[in-house]
């Protein structure tokens, strides 16, 4: 996998490139939904290629693991063919979501046995087999066997966690490194950068792992808990100490105008779950802010949910209507609301990579940062 630096801002350090994947190109910076059990939910394949033109959506591998099994999505074709998606997938190792099981898990040098939250049979997760795991989908982009800590956490815990995160990305990644030799498709594998809330760990974390000279880095542990500042610190700490000709990746973030922050220390790739979960909710994102449909006063109100936005939704449906499909429990909402939550996402994504290629980015950051965010 190959990946192309196209500009990058002198003053902050935002960047724009293409990721050059077995299935296609994505222009970055880029927001990956997240489509944890092999679909997005509430919409369809066709709706994330052709009217949200997402080119790379992120898949769980701790629940396909479960279910259906990655055997069976193997003999099936493989995820993209299994799922319908015919352009780039990431997956997670699943690691995030085993150590979120706390009692269901106990963790050793080898990796991580655990119980399944579906039934409470036991598996186990090392930093091989959820390679093999992520072979078997066909990930474009698969992720290591990372161990993710809560926050907060002592030094001391964070630097015993860090130093194991490390011995399993070599391990996996040396796993990945002869599996592909026998592997014509093109596939690659990111070790994530873990080290707590501790600038120096996070350093230590990123100089041992570059040394394995992956195709492109990620930055984990964020969105456990700790206060957004601290998590921008972290990324703000760590990104100078990545390769810059590979793609950096921070999981699990964030809110609209969080978007912007993140790109403005040099990241290139994110995903998150709250434009989908939140929209499901009845919490839509718009340019003027966030929109609590269920509120009294878009009961009949005729106005598109925003009108600087060009989906489908906006431009066919108004504030009262998805109010109506909201209060009433209908399906179709969950569809809607998704769509618009995720175009928004988009297209602040565009915005920012189309500001990055014009050399205009310093301008557009200090626009957005200058319009509050507002909560109706």
């Amino acid at each position: 996998m190959r990946f192309e630096l196209q500009a990058e801002c002198p003053i902050t350090g935002a960047r724009a490139g293409l990721l050059h994947t077995g299935h296609g190109i994505v222009e970055t910076p880029v927001f990956m939904p997240v489509g944890t059990q092999g679909t997005v939910k509430g919409v369809t394949p066709r709706d994330l290629a052709e009217s949200l033109d997402a080119k790379i959506i992120l898949a769980n591998t701790y629940h396909l693991f479960l279910r259906p099994g990655h055997e069976s999505i193997e003999r099936l074709g493989g995820l993209h063919k299994f799922a319908s998606w015919h352009r780039a997938i990431l997956t997670d190792s699943g690691g995030f979501q085993v150590f979120s099981l706390n009692s269901l898990r106990k963790i050793t040098e080898e990796g991580v046995l655990f119980h399944s939250h579906l039934n409470g049979d036991p598996h186990m997760f090392t930093p091989e087999s959820t390679v093999d795991v992520q072979l078997a989908f066909g990930s474009d982009i698969a992720m290591v066997l990372d161990e993710c800590l809560a926050y907060p956490a002592t030094h001391l815990e964070a630097k015993v966690s860090m130093d194991r995160t490390i011995r399993w990305a070599r391990k996996g990644y040396g796993h990945f490194k002869k599996r592909m030799e026998s592997i014509e498709s093109i596939h690659a594998l990111f070790p994530i950068v873990q080290g707590s809330m501790y600038t120096d760990l996070r350093a230590a974390c990123a100089r041992e792992l570059t040394d394995l000279n992956a195709a492109g880095y990620a930055i984990g542990g964020l969105s456990v808990g700790e206060p957004r500042d601290l998590s921008q610190e972290m990324v703000e700490a760590t990104v100078p100490l990545l390769p810059k000709d590979r793609p950096r990746y921070v999981m699990g973030v964030g809110m609209p105008e969080e978007l912007p922050e993140y790109v403005a220390r040099g990241v290139d790739m994110m995903d998150c779950v709250l434009p989908s979960r939140n929209a499901r909710n009845g919490c839509l994102f718009t340019s003027a802010g966030k929109v609590i449909i269920k509120h009294a006063q878009y009961k009949e109100d005729p106005a598109p949910l925003d009108a600087q936005c060009s989906c489908y939704t906006c431009r066919n449906f108004s504030r009262a209507y998805l109010r109506h499909l909201f209060q009433a429990g209908e399906i179709l909402f969950s569809t809607l609301a998704t769509l618009h939550n995720l175009q928004r996402y988009l297209d602040i994504m565009r915005q920012m990579r189309q500001a990055i290629l014009l050399g205009t980015f310093p301008q557009y950051l200090n626009a957005v940062r200058s319009v509050p965010v507002l909560n109706s």
